[in-house]
């Protein structure tokens, strides 16, 4: 298999040496406790210099006291082996710097919005955002700072509820732990037919969020 080859997130939650990691829509991500800002700053050094031999790049975000990083192949739209070996690599420089790992740490968060007309409401989001086309249903922040927007086929209107919720893409080894909040905190769940894929859920007035997995979607 060519290195430029997509996977599917099966593949690569299954592949070998990725315990710090997981699969979180078309990347790969993880969290490192570093303890330290200066300590941060070392790590993300010594990735860097290993990303520049690779010629394949995370994006990093170093805080105190942790960094977080994000693996994808843009030229795939999506994941493949290159993500894998360069995932192998950051966890071996963190065992190496004595940097533990917390993989469920990691939250991708997307805005979708229910329409009937996609293709005549969708560039109005994108001039009003300053984001960029992507996929068909979806549009991003051009910068990575922001979440991304995808629209959802509507197939009648809907007065009586949201036209926007929000997605909250989660490792799927926390779902579960993060609906049971979601309900103790008054929340109902309203549909678990997609699930592992998603599971849709509401607050009391109605208001609707979905709990997203890479699960059940290869």
């Amino acid at each position: 298999m060519d290195k430029t080859d997509k996977l599917t997130s099966t593949q690569v939650s299954e592949s070998d040496g990725l315990d710090d990691w997981r699969v979180l829509l078309r990347t790969l991500q993880s969290s490192f406790d570093t303890g330290s800002f200066a300590k941060g700053v070392e790590f993300a050094a010594r990735v860097g210099a290993a990303a520049d031999a690779a010629e394949h790049h995370p994006d990093l975000m170093i805080t105190y006291p942790r960094v977080h990083v994000l693996l994808t192949t843009h030229d795939a739209d999506g994941l493949t082996s290159r993500d894998v070996d360069m995932a192998r690599t950051i966890s071996s420089i963190a065992d190496d710097l004595g940097i533990t790992s917390d993989p469920t740490a990691p939250t991708q968060l997307e805005i979708a919005i229910d329409a009937l007309d996609i293709p005549g409401v969708k560039p109005f989001w994108e001039a009003v955002l300053g984001y960029k086309p992507h996929l068909d249903d979806d549009c991003l922040d051009p910068y990575g700072r922001s979440p991304a927007f995808w629209f959802q086929q509507m197939d009648a209107p809907r007065t009586q509820r949201n036209r926007i919720h929000i997605d909250v893409t989660v490792p799927h080894d926390i779902a579960q732990q993060r609906i049971a909040a979601a309900i103790a905190a008054g929340g109902v769940l309203v549909s678990d037919k997609a699930a592992p894929a998603f599971w849709i859920l509401a607050d009391r007035e109605g208001n609707e969020a979905c709990i997203c997995t890479w699960q059940g979607r290869d």
